[in-house]
């Protein structure tokens, strides 16, 4: 059985994916070229590995096989890469890095910029997922290191604490929430709502809060940052959910209610999440140990 190390990479990027073509474009190979390989790998094993439909693709039986293997070929390969490295003259390694909304807006900028300048001939591979994905994805090996709300169950996985903080209700200085100390998440649906992209965890984790309340987020518009969320709520295009950090530093400058969501959930200990703290390669083990500085 001939498969590469491209193969490998390629078909952990499909599965994590979900798409044939998202999984291509992260292993930074044209669709075309990773059909074929895919097909390639299947044809070489005589078995499919993937269940194709509409709603994307999930791995057979054999597919899950090849992954788990895949993944330990993928990290011993990795490790190796770096522990050489240091003999030609530098050290090179790459760590992957899954965060969710709040800790990759607001924290994880100046945390990952004091490792990155320390590390110059380290990369970081950094994505934004909600915090039960990342909790399985780092289960799964498909990351190193994970950052997820302290409220999700990440069962026998290594923890460590980060940041904490929590989201409150951004209003315009006039608006009807503007004077209470409180709001709920299901006074806040009454209104307009500015929010994030749609493809921001955060904002599939509202969407979803919404549901189970029965009730639609009310959205007049989605940006890619808390700041711009800021300024379009000052302008009075609707009411919007921020870290209580990003509202303090917007509301200096701006004419803003904020005020504190009720909610048990608006409270965010940011945790970190790694498999195993003694099986971390090198460079995966001194950005936590950054991190947690």
């Amino acid at each position: 059985m001939r498969f590469d190390l491209t193969d490998l990479r390629l078909f952990c990027d499909v599965a994590d994916e979900g798409s044939i073509t998202a999984g291509a474009a992260r292993s930074a190979l044209a669709l075309a070229a990773a059909s074929t390989r895919i097909r390639g790998m299947e044809e070489t094993l005589g078995a499919p590995l993937l269940i194709r439909s509409r709603q994307g693709i999930v791995p057979t039986d054999a597919g899950r096989t090849l992954l788990k293997h895949a993944r330990a070929l993928l990290d011993q390969s990795a490790r190796m890469r770096e522990e050489l490295s240091a003999y030609a003259g530098g050290l090179s390694g790459e760590v992957r890095l899954l965060a969710n909304t709040n800790a990759l807006t607001e924290f994880l900028p100046e945390a990952l910029g004091a490792f990155l300048a320390a590390h110059p001939h380290v990369s970081v591979d950094l994505e934004e997922r909600l915090s039960d994905e990342i909790v399985g994805l780092v289960a799964e090996g498909a990351a190193d290191v994970g950052i997820v709300a302290g409220t999700v169950d990440v069962g026998a996985l290594d923890t460590y604490p980060f940041r904490s903080d929590r989201f409150v209700v951004v209003t315009p200085a006039d608006h009807p929430l503007a004077g209470k100390a409180s709001a709920s998440f299901a006074e806040v649906l009454d209104y307009d709502i500015v929010g994030l992209d749609r493809a921001s965890s955060l904002q599939r984790f509202l969407s979803a809060k919404a549901g189970r309340e029965g009730r639609p987020l009310r959205l007049r518009v989605q940006l890619r940052s808390f700041d711009a969320i800021c300024r379009m709520v000052e302008c009075g295009v609707g009411v919007g959910i921020a870290p209580a950090t990003t509202a303090a530093r917007a509301a200096r400058t701006m004419a803003l209610g904020v005020v504190a969501l009720a909610d048990d959930w608006a409270i965010r200990d940011l945790t970190i999440v790694v498999r195993a703290s003694g099986e971390l390669r090198p460079y995966a083990r001194e950005l936590v140990d950054s991190l947690r500085a």
